[in-house]
């Protein structure tokens, strides 16, 4: 593989490491299309496999910062991943039946409904105190399933999804559903990835600059996070419709 894709790959995996930091979910889906409009992946499919990888990956060293700080509602977020996990890997391969094109649109249109969501506003109003209840049980499986699905079809981490189904099954605050969204984001990428490792179809010298590059960009938004937080409405506003326009690219072509 030329260095030039290596180099492009490490540079988008640094914008999105920047990006998923300064803006949290919803960063991930650029990944896929960096490798096939940047870096040159002509297989769909790989493109995905590899960025569901980089994506898993990110998102257990962003796990691992959370836990450390005592925001993961661990009981909750493992019954949710849990039932999730077998939706990706169900996702997964109905994805490969797919013709690349096909699965190139309607990620596109998933860019627009996240980008969407992003744009609605969130309340941080929530029980920080929440504890798992047999209930409660009967409300994160079929959330965390619908999740997964979704998140292995389209192989991105899913945390779009995943932060409200666990806010809306359980109560628990913004906070704590988006640090333990991590958890659900990294089976779910993990069980993508491996899902197309199998079939041959992650290209890991690109999956090793994404994540070496996701880390450079994940150092360097750190300072500018704090920047940010007076503006984050305004910020997030804008990387929305940036989402948009990648979609609406998809599209054209």
């Amino acid at each position: 593989m030329a260095w030039e894709s290596l180099l492009l790959a490490g540079f988008g995996g640094a914008l999105i490491g920047l990006l998923l930091t300064l803006f949290g979910g919803g960063g991930s889906v650029l990944a896929t299309p960096w490798l096939i409009y940047v870096v040159g992946v002509v297989d769909t499919h790989a493109a995905i496999g590899t960025s569901a990888a980089a994506v898993a990956v990110n998102a257990a060293i962003g796990l691992s910062a959370q836990a450390r700080a005592g925001r993961v509602k661990w009981p909750c977020a493992i019954t949710f991943g849990i039932a999730g996990l077998a939706g990706s890997l169900v996702g997964a391969q109905f994805a490969k039946q797919v013709d690349g094109k096909a699965l190139l649109m309607w990620f596109a249109f998933a860019m627009i409904a996240i980008a969407i969501s992003m744009l609605i506003p969130k309340k941080s109003e929530g029980d920080p105190n929440v504890h798992l209840t047999p209930p409660m049980v009967l409300k994160l499986a079929p959330v965390g399933l619908l999740a997964g699905l979704a998140a292995g079809f389209f192989g991105i981490g899913g945390g779009f999804l995943i932060a409200p189904g666990l806010m809306a099954s359980t109560g628990m605050t913004l906070a704590n559903a988006s640090a333990s969204s991590l958890v659900s984001v990294t089976l779910f990428g993990s069980a993508t990835s491996l899902s197309y490792a199998a079939s041959g179809q992650l290209l890991w010298p690109l999956f090793g600059a994404l994540v070496v590059g996701g880390g450079v960009g994940t150092l360097a938004a750190i300072p500018l996070a704090k920047r940010l937080e007076k503006r984050t409405a305004l910020a997030r506003t804008i990387f929305a419709v940036m989402v948009i326009g990648v979609a609406l690219f998809i599209l054209l072509r």
